[in-house]
């Protein structure tokens, strides 16, 4: 882990950009189409430190970016290229835009300076959207990576943004997959490799600018 003054290096206002990866109601919500994935980041607690960390991103006036996955009804623009996307046709739940299931989930909150980039294809949020236009025009230098799921999306998010010359810092505490043991596995061997590693209580406390973490919200 990092001490605190590396982290807060890392964390300055002004370039440090939060992306919640699909943390919306079709994913993480009661009624996801991945019921599994949903109990996961809700039981775990990652989402609910999604939420403390976009509370504290607002305060400090550190840029939000909410990344968002779609599906046409005639899924036009989308994959087919992959077991994955051929079984996410099948689901129940579908992540059409304008309904619910593509809506950010409570507890996390948009604030009107958020900003929510929306996609129709792919694996990743960076790859092929306008996410790295928007960071080089918002003069990111760190991306905070949160969200779901740490099978898929979130390391396709991390190397896309290393790929890209940004710095990469992953609260290790506030994403989630399945099942619940694999998350720590791609933390610790895949990537602890190409980024900065944190707890969701220590990178609080730099955007609060104190070094005393604040106890971390547990699900009931």
């Amino acid at each position: 882990m990092p001490s605190y003054e590396q982290l807060s290096a890392l964390l300055d206002p002004g370039s440090t950009v939060l992306i919640t990866v699909e943390c919306q109601q079709g994913v993480v919500g009661p009624g996801a189409a991945l019921p599994e994935l949903a109990r996961e980041a809700r039981d775990s607690g990652a989402l609910a430190n999604v939420a403390r960390l976009v509370s504290a991103a607002h305060a400090s006036e550190v840029q939000v970016l909410h990344a968002v996955a779609e599906r046409r009804p005639d899924g036009r623009g989308a994959n087919r290229n992959a077991r994955l996307f051929r079984a996410a046709e099948r689901l129940p739940v579908q992540q059409l835009p304008g309904t619910a299931a593509t809506q950010i989930a409570p507890p996390v909150e948009v604030a009107e300076r958020d900003l929510v980039v929306r996609r129709l294809h792919g694996l990743s949020p960076v790859q092929g959207t306008e996410v790295d236009a928007l960071l080089r025009n918002l003069g990111c230098r760190t991306l905070v990576v949160t969200g779901v799921s740490a099978n898929v999306a979130v390391p396709n998010t991390v190397f896309d943004a290393v790929n890209r010359g940004y710095t990469v810092v992953v609260p290790s505490d506030a994403i989630a997959g399945v099942p619940a043991d694999y998350t720590p596995a791609m933390v610790r061997h895949t990537l602890a490799l190409v980024a900065t590693v944190a707890t969701t209580d220590e990178v609080l406390a730099c955007l609060r600018g104190t070094d005393r973490p604040t106890p971390a919200v547990r699900p009931a």
